[in-house]
């Protein structure tokens, strides 16, 4: 008798032990929690960390994150206002804000990320097809500039005045989702553009045309240069013309104080002795007019034949 008491004893501390355990559990930091009654909510979620009470057997516990969780689309086909297919890949920060109705709507992670990818593709898609391509290009803060841009060069258009820009547009985006959201027991932070892309066949034609921009721009820089260049060969053409000339005149200047010198010089000397200077001059003229073979027909009375003639 004495052991069935003490074995029902025992089982009644195990009993009730099991029972205790199972009617405390623990909310970690970071984690908020939902008890569950066969499958439906009950009471308030729990959201600051500690020990909790819940009814032990019949109700569960369910527990959900409260940190910032990463939403990463795929990568999606979309044609934009003008037309032009791309690809663009988005991203989004989200939480859990009420974890009542995330476990009424969705009840867990995966599914959550499946709301996601319908409410914000369709909004990324929606926002797409009403804008231009450079809006989703270009920043919000973008600046005209003298030159083409890439973007511009792309399509082969002058640049245009940007309305939104890629930033404004993803707020717009967010803006959009997060109205669809908060049903869900979802905030949706924020929502950004990771990548902009060109589908193949447009980014081929796309290559084409910056290549065929890019030489153009290389013909203008060359056309550019031989106009330099041939401005600055015509500057040193006309300097040297200048420095030549320069040259020239003072050559002939040189050479005219020469001659006057020579010919002062002559002068004194034929007023030294005018009688030796002709007949000096006249032995130069000799020599220069008279060869082996040369016969001269002058008059008796000819200054030339003066000196020849004495000297029979």
């Amino acid at each position: 008798m004495n052991k069935i008491l003490r074995y029902l004893l025992i089982g009644g501390v195990v009993a009730l032990t099991i029972t205790l355990l199972d009617g405390f559990y623990i909310l970690p930091e970071g984690k908020q929690a939902v008890v569950t009654q066969f499958g439906k909510p009950v009471g308030a979620p729990a959201t600051e960390a500690g020990l909790k009470f819940k009814t032990p057997f019949i109700q569960d516990v369910t527990f959900f994150e409260k940190k910032i969780l990463i939403w990463d689309g795929e990568p999606n086909q979309i044609p934009t206002k003008d037309k032009t297919f791309i690809y663009i890949d988005v991203t989004a920060r989200w939480r859990i804000n009420d974890p009542l109705k995330f476990l009424k709507t969705v009840n867990n992670i995966s599914r959550a990320q499946g709301v996601l990818d319908d409410v914000v593709d369709s909004a990324v898609r929606d926002l797409v097809n009403k804008n231009n391509l450079v809006e989703l290009v270009r920043s919000s803060d973008w600046v005209k500039s003298d030159n083409r841009s890439i973007s511009s060069v792309g399509q082969g258009e002058e640049e245009e005045a940007i309305i939104h820009g890629r930033d404004k547009i993803s707020d717009m985006v967010h803006e959009l989702a997060s109205q669809i959201t908060p049903k869900y027991g979802i905030d949706l932070l924020d929502v950004m553009i990771k990548r902009v892309n060109y589908i193949d066949s447009v980014r081929l034609k796309v290559y084409e045309r910056m290549i065929s921009e890019r030489k153009r721009i290389a013909a203008e820089k060359r056309s550019l240069g031989e106009g330099q260049k041939a401005e600055i060969l015509g500057k040193v053409d006309r300097e040297l013309k200048e420095i030549t000339s320069k040259a020239g005149r003072e050559a002939q200047e040189i050479k005219g104080k020469a001659d006057a010198e020579a010919t002062r010089i002559y002068a004194h000397a034929y007023n030294q002795d005018p009688e030796f200077y002709a007949f000096y001059k006249s032995l130069e003229s000799y020599k220069t007019t008279i060869g082996e073979n040369t016969r001269l027909v002058i008059s008796s009375d000819s200054q030339f034949y003066k000196y020849l003639n004495s000297i029979k």
